[in-house]
């Protein structure tokens, strides 16, 4: 029997690092997430010290950390494969810090990033900025 997404075989994390590649593969969504990756880290560890150094760094923490999940979610749209719906808001909470915090880092590090990198690379003279032929 094939696993499905409720089964969610083997655990989130490897649950969600086995359909990573399928909904990261267009290239704005994966430079999208290239970018806002790691300023959601920054926003998580700003909240994490803004007990010790003020308010200030509690008013960077959240726009810093939604942001980033803003950005994605309208990178994921040009994505062919969704990712498979959230369960509610304690999956959606769960999912997107482990995505941040491990599961794109582990995608980068594994080299499915620029597997997906090449893999959507635009046909040869076709790049930006190229003189149609």
């Amino acid at each position: 029997m094939e696993p499905t997404e409720s089964t969610r075989e083997g655990g989130l994390l490897a649950w969600q690092l086995r359909g990573y590649p399928k909904t990261h593969s267009h290239r704005r969504n994966l430079l999208v997430h290239a970018t806002t990756a790691p300023l959601f880290l920054a926003g998580t560890v700003a909240l994490v010290l803004s007990p010790l150094a003020g308010a200030w760094l509690l008013a960077l923490a959240f726009p810093a950390m939604v942001l980033p999940l803003v950005l994605q979610g309208r990178g994921h749209r040009l994505e062919r494969n969704l990712p498979a719906a959230f369960r509610g808001p304690a999956d959606f909470a769960i999912r997107l810090f482990v995505e941040q915090w491990v599961t794109f880092p582990r995608f980068v590090l594994t080299g499915g990033f620029a597997r997906n990198w090449r893999a959507s690379a635009p046909p040869h003279g076709t790049e930006l900025g190229a003189a149609p032929r």
